[in-house]
């Protein structure tokens, strides 16, 4: 599932009249660059959430006859759901018997799809999150034994835990990489929860009782560019990414 339906507000005024998913890096737009790279990993069924200049969107496929595999819209117009409504708003197109694999729009990386996918099939973890040390306001806080435990906003000194309380000494702080592997369990764990909320949120909420863990990339190459001036850095650092 590719996360396609935000606003885009920090590449304003590029996305004035512009979906953030075709915003052009290196000469093609953002999706398309991320289609391609999902297609080498050998995935074939993707699924797009999309609301600001959905249409846009849909077009765009449309021309490039969905770059000739199976592409899903799940159909966000009506209301922005946020990550975790997002994806329980696509369940009839995830829902099976096989984990499914979540991927911002906006991260550039060399981050190898198909090990993560494996390494979250050979633990049988609830999901499996992309992480690494790099400097990040925001931080996920793992155990000893890599399972998750609490969120940290180093700005504010905000932070929270699962329900079981670690000790903050024995935490190791990650920035997430917007790249996730899921079990489709999740969607039995959504009953209780409303339209829109936060899949950060939820994984805090379940981590007591699933095994929530990280694939920790020791050289991983990673970038933003859902900003300006990160989408500029990108173009002069990380073209060759793609």
């Amino acid at each position: 599932m590719i996360f396609a339906a935000g606003m885009g507000t920090r590449l304003k005024p590029l996305t004035d009249n512009l979906p953030k998913a075709l915003v052009p890096f290196v000469g093609k737009p953002i999706l398309e660059h991320l289609i391609n790279k999902l297609k080498r990993s050998g995935f074939t069924q993707i699924v797009i959430n999309v609301h600001h200049f959905a249409d846009m969107i849909i077009d765009f496929l449309k021309q490039k006859h969905n770059f000739g595999i199976d592409i899903y819209i799940s159909d966000e117009r009506d209301c922005l759901l946020d990550t975790g409504g997002g994806i329980k708003r696509a369940a009839k197109f995830l829902q099976g018997e096989e984990p499914f694999l979540v991927h911002n729009v906006d991260i550039i990386s060399n981050a190898d799809l198909n090990n993560i996918y494996e390494k979250h099939c050979a633990e049988n973890s609830f999901a499996t999150l992309l992480v690494s040390i790099r400097k990040a306001s925001r931080c996920l806080l793992f155990n000893v034994d890599n399972k998750l435990c609490g969120w940290q906003n180093k700005l504010t000194n905000e932070l929270k835990w699962s329900n079981a309380q670690f000790p903050y000494n024995e935490c190791t702080a990650y920035a997430f990489g917007g790249i996730h592997v899921i079990s489709p369990e999740i969607f039995n764990c959504f009953d209780n929860y409303p339209e829109i909320f936060s899949i950060i949120d939820f994984y805090l909420s379940q981590s007591q009782t699933k095994d929530i863990s990280a694939y920790v990339s020791q050289h991983l190459r990673l970038i933003d560019v859902g900003k300006q001036e990160t989408l500029l850095r990108a173009e002069k650092e990380y073209s060759d990414l793609i």
